[in-house]
């Protein structure tokens, strides 16, 4: 059985989310196809997902141990790492991803729990895990060079280790005359075609 983290990243209700019409059906249609392995949601907004203070610091480069699994600061980095797969639902903001994504980001990078620093340098702890990023965006942004949130995603991502990751863009979503239902419907094919071999 393998465990799903769904991480959801976006501040509009639930309904609103363009990003999310198409998540929620991937993960529909992930557990059609995969019915005993456990999924949990984990929406940054209702966790109120907040920047690290001065004293958290000593949380994060301190020793990790039992003891540490119960910190709230490190929770969400075991929590992180001990999943099998990944979902995660943002939103393009701003050419990135939205703020309190980085946020979470900041909280599951601890090492010793998702990479590790060697002689050689940092190692990734999470080997053989993959993952999928769901994003709508206003334009078109695949191959833009100022396009920075999947990028972001995929590279530390692949710090931790995570190596197989793959990218559901809704683009165009904001373009004046454009078919959005059309578009939302053709991502939640893809996203429901994936879903299956996830």
């Amino acid at each position: 059985m393998n465990k799903v983290l769904y991480i959801k990243a976006n501040i509009k209700k639930e309904g609103q989310s363009r990003t999310f019409k198409v998540a929620d059906r991937f993960i529909e249609e992930y557990k059609k196809s995969n019915p005993n392995d456990e999924v949990v949601t984990l929406d940054l907004y209702e966790e109120k997902i907040d920047f690290l203070r001065p004293d958290d610091l000593e949380k994060i480069f301190g020793p990790k141990n039992e003891e540490s699994k119960n910190n709230p600061i490190l929770k969400y980095a075991y929590q992180f790492a001990e999943a099998d797969k990944y979902v995660i639902a943002a939103p393009m903001w701003n050419l990135s991803i939205p703020a309190i994504l980085k946020a979470y980001i900041d909280y599951i990078s601890v090492t010793g729990i998702t990479f590790t620093y060697t002689a050689q340098g940092p190692v990734g702890l999470l080997n053989d895990r993959k993952a999928v990023h769901i994003v709508s965006r206003g334009g078109e942004y695949v191959n833009a060079p100022y396009e920075m949130g999947d990028k972001y995603l995929r590279t530390i991502l692949g710090f931790f280790g995570i190596g197989e990751v793959e990218t559901i863009a809704i683009e165009n979503v904001d373009v004046i005359g454009a078919d959005v239902e059309g578009k939302i419907n053709k991502s939640i094919e893809e996203a429901q075609q994936i879903a299956r071999n996830f």
